[in-house]
């Protein structure tokens, strides 16, 4: 792990260089406190937030799904792989006061590649408005070898639509085997995926895994299921079509070719997963 600190943000932290109502089986975390459900609800209202990212709320359902994985706002939470930073514009704001947002980014392969600009994109984002984002951290991680923090450090760990690109890669045991190492006893992992259909496990080249090889992912790296939800189900997901999962919004791989069929989809049907990692091993 390489804690980044560009000189373009020396707000940044350094961080371990030396932490719709659920429905299915489980229930949903210890609830928070109504000042922090409060807090939670003016960090998803914020103004700071892009419009394009707030017009996504109705398929990713932040506060239902935050309130889910049971975030406090004096935690310190881990996201794994951002992205654009959809989700930190509502967690480092929430953080900030009491606890710790961490962004872990995996170090780019290609210089000029999509994650370069991410990372570019977030370092900006967390640059141009220190007052939400100045107390933030990011860092970066090897992702054959992955170190998130200090062993035992972080309280949460949140990932959002990455397992199947862990697939991919080959690096799904490793990388859950370090979401174990970084968290505390008792932590949690909330993990949310594009869900593919019951049955044999995939190669997640079409962007969907099944929610069963999660679970043995996570188990195998010597978690424990705590709860799933359905908070961000989409039934009318037919998970078949030309481009995978990015056939349907907010992708729309194929442009203008039956695009209303695919807005009308809506974004895919995902799976909501809480694990626990057990307070003795």
């Amino acid at each position: 792990m390489k804690c980044l600190l560009p000189a373009a943000l020396p707000a940044l932290l350094l961080v371990a260089c030396a932490s719709s109502s659920p429905t299915g089986q489980g229930a949903p975390a210890p609830a928070s406190t109504a000042a922090d459900a409060a807090a939670l609800d003016a960090a998803i209202a914020g103004s700071w937030r892009a419009t394009k990212n707030v017009a996504r709320d109705q398929y990713r359902h932040p506060r239902e799904t935050l309130a889910f994985f049971g975030l406090r706002p004096d935690q310190t939470v881990i996201e794994i792989t951002p992205g654009g930073g959809w989700y930190a514009e509502i967690l480092a704001p929430y953080l900030a006061e009491h606890g710790h947002y961490v962004a872990a980014l995996a170090i780019p392969s290609n210089p000029q590649g999509e994650a370069a600009s991410d990372q570019q994109a977030l370092v900006a984002k967390f640059a141009a408005d220190p007052a939400h984002f100045g107390r933030a951290t990011i860092v970066e991680f090897d992702p054959k070898a992955p170190v998130f923090g200090a062993p035992a450090s972080a309280d949460a760990v949140l990932t959002f639509r990455n397992v199947h690109n862990w697939v991919m890669a080959g690096t799904q045991a490793v990388m859950f085997r370090g979401f174990f190492d970084v968290l505390k006893p008792g932590g949690v992992l909330g993990v949310t995926d594009h869900r593919a259909k019951a049955g044999a496990a995939t190669d997640g080249q079409q962007g969907y895994v099944t929610e069963q090889q999660v679970i043995d992912y996570a188990t195998a790296a010597g978690f424990v299921l705590d709860g799933r939800s359905d908070i961000n189900a989409n039934p009318a997901d037919r998970k078949d079509y030309p481009k995978g999962v990015w056939t349907l919004p907010p992708t729309l791989e194929l442009g203008d070719t039956d695009k209303a069929k695919y807005l009308a989809i809506g974004e895919s049907d995902r799976m909501t997963l809480r694990f626990r990692k057990p307070r003795r091993e």
